[in-house]
């Protein structure tokens, strides 16, 4: 076990699985709040890159997650490849959704799709009510804003769709092979060579150093700390007790929607969003797997 990995298991015990959660749960949506704000001077795609190349070398050079190569099989190795394009793509279509509705709407858009795998997984009364909330939810939020940003919707179900996938994908990597840390830095470094196109609407940060470090402080914020925490609760707390928590998560985007873009949500879009958030904290996870 290389050193990294002692560490975590030194520090786990000291400290509180919840408190691991809720730094990631606020650096989840900040990210993507700073995010907002660099549109202004860098194409939506190009902040996208920028969150996914920094992350990628952040992960290079802490983890150096080439090295679990030789460690995993074949089928294994698909796996990650195929976490690494889902992340990816998840990635473009979460800040293009962002950048034309309210961040508050598209994180709990998102977390529908964690109420339908659950919903599939164990088929009871309890989820179906969890998805009645939720869709219900959904239908408030859609009902303001489908008119006026159609392709806004689009992109945040597609959002939604791919993070179905990566909770799929994310759990089979989490029950094999080595840590779960350094897979999902493999992972993104492959989400990082399917981007490399995108480098080219990342242009103007090349040219302004400070808005480049905002760049790579997007990237840490959204994609290297509410991961890295996210393995440390999962591993401290039974899948169904984090599904649970994952409630908050639409509030929390909620608050710093508010907070950091001023973007206030209305009566009606409160009300969507507190009807997905009772869905998930209803919904029951099959208890045999852990969460990724």
């Amino acid at each position: 076990m290389n050193s990294s990995g002692v560490a975590s298991r030194r520090t786990a015990p000291r400290v509180p699985a919840v408190a691991y959660f809720g730094v990631g749960a606020l650096f989840h949506y900040l990210g993507p709040a700073f995010a907002v704000l660099l549109f202004a001077r860098v194409d939506v795609l190009g902040v996208a890159w920028l969150r996914i190349a920094s992350a990628a070398v952040v992960f290079a050079m802490w983890r150096k997650p080439w090295r679990l190569v030789r460690q995993l099989t074949p089928g294994q190795r698909w796996v990650l490849f195929w976490l690494g394009v889902v992340l990816a793509a998840m990635n473009a279509a979460f800040y293009l959704a962002i950048a034309l509705l309210p961040l508050a709407t598209v994180g709990a858009i998102e977390f529908l799709g964690t109420i339908v795998l659950a919903a599939i997984g164990v088929r009871n009364g309890r989820n179906v009510i969890a998805l009645v909330l939720a869709v219900g939810g959904v239908v408030a939020l859609t009902d303001i804003r489908l008119a006026g940003a159609p392709l806004g919707f689009a992109l945040a179900f597609a959002n939604c769709a791919l993070f179905m996938l990566y909770v799929v994908l994310s759990h089979r990597v989490a029950n094999s092979g080595p840590s779960g840390i350094d897979q999902l830095g493999a992972a993104m470094l492959i989400a990082a060579v399917v981007t490399a196109p995108l480098c080219v609407y990342a242009a103007p940060a090349f040219t302004i150093p400070v808005t480049l470090l905002a760049g790579v402080g997007v990237g840490i914020c959204s994609s290297v700390i509410p991961y890295v925490t996210d393995q440390l609760a999962m591993a401290r707390l039974r899948r169904a007790t984090f599904a649970l928590m994952l409630s908050i998560l639409p509030a929390v985007a909620t608050v710093i929607g508010i907070v950091v873009l001023t973007q206030v949500p209305t009566v009606q879009e409160l009300a969507g969003i507190a009807l997905i958030v009772a869905g998930v904290s209803v919904h029951q996870q099959p208890r045999e797997t852990k969460e990724k």
